[in-house]
């Protein structure tokens, strides 16, 4: 089964689709499946940013502005989970229907599982067989909730972070996540009042982080319903692709290496194992004990 998945990824997505659904739910063989893919260098793209802020909208106009190219282009959409069968809240699919048949592109609704990194927990692996599928591009969206802002720079190539004219208090609270992470800012719905203001501010605002960063992280302005400004997003992510060095490289995988460790060790640790091992506890309970004495 594993072998003619492999060998119909590029061609199929139908088999495609049916691959990252047997990697989503771990099916036996998908590690060794995982470990013979093809290496792509397919580019991989985040959108993120606070609610509202048009993240899907971008998404799309950012999609037809590489299919007009004559890109390869996989889109992965994660949605918050539903609380009663963690399945895909939104469906951003829905959103998308322009694409539903084209050729050269594939759309991916995954739920966040209650992941608290508002991504996915196979993430990786659902990206590096979307990438063995020889797509050119692949762009994430995330939630845009909790720590997502953080870890999708972890997996992205290029981070964008879409904001709003309105969305000044909210970048108080994540100004220091945002100042580290994006490499692209997009002021969305420009259009509004108080906008070339807004940028004029976010400009002071990431001034002292300049200096963490070979260059000056561009600012974006955008009306993604109109399709405008985009052209000049997808130019400076070339630009800033083209510039990318070794390092960078070195450093996305070894965060990931370091996120596929972390959810190894923690496959078998559950809540309700621990608060059972806990409850049969003998004498005064010590926390750091307990910790140091659980074999992962």
């Amino acid at each position: 089964m594993w072998d003619q998945l492999k060998h119909s990824l590029g061609n199929d997505f139908k088999s495609l689709a049916r691959s990252i659904s047997l990697v989503e739910n771990e099916v036996a063989g998908y590690e060794n499946f995982l470990q013979q893919l093809p290496q792509n260098n397919a580019r991989i793209i985040g959108i993120t940013g606070p609610p509202g802020a048009g993240k899907s909208t971008l998404t799309d106009a950012l999609l037809g502005a590489y299919v007009a190219e004559g890109k390869k282009v996989a889109v992965i959409c994660v949605d918050p989970s539903s609380p009663f069968n963690l399945g895909a809240l939104l469906g951003d699919r829905i959103r998308m229907s322009d694409w539903y048949n084209h050729p050269q592109v594939f759309i991916r609704s995954l739920a966040s599982r209650g992941s608290m990194g508002g991504l996915h927990p196979k993430i990786i692996e659902v990206t590096d067989t979307i990438k063995a599928a020889g797509f050119d591009v692949v762009i994430i969206e995330t939630v845009g909730v909790g720590q997502s802002e953080i870890e999708i720079a972890g997996l992205a190539d290029i981070t964008v972070v879409v904001l709003v004219p309105e969305a000044g208090d909210e970048i108080q609270t994540m100004k220091s996540g945002l100042m580290e992470i994006a490499d692209v800012f997009v002021v969305n719905k420009a259009d509004r009042p108080g906008a070339a203001t807004f940028v004029k501010n976010l400009k002071q605002m990431l001034a002292p982080a300049f200096h963490n960063h070979q260059q000056e992280i561009p600012i974006v302005k955008t009306i993604a319903s109109q399709k405008e400004g985009v052209d000049e997003l997808k130019e400076k992510i070339t630009n800033l692709l083209a510039s990318q060095n070794a390092e960078r490289k070195l450093w996305l995988l070894a965060e990931k290496a370091y996120q596929l460790i972390r959810n190894k060790k923690m496959k078998n640790v559950n809540k309700q194992a621990l608060k059972e091992s806990i409850a049969n506890e003998k004498g005064e309970f010590n926390l750091y004990k307990f910790v140091e004495k659980i074999s992962f």
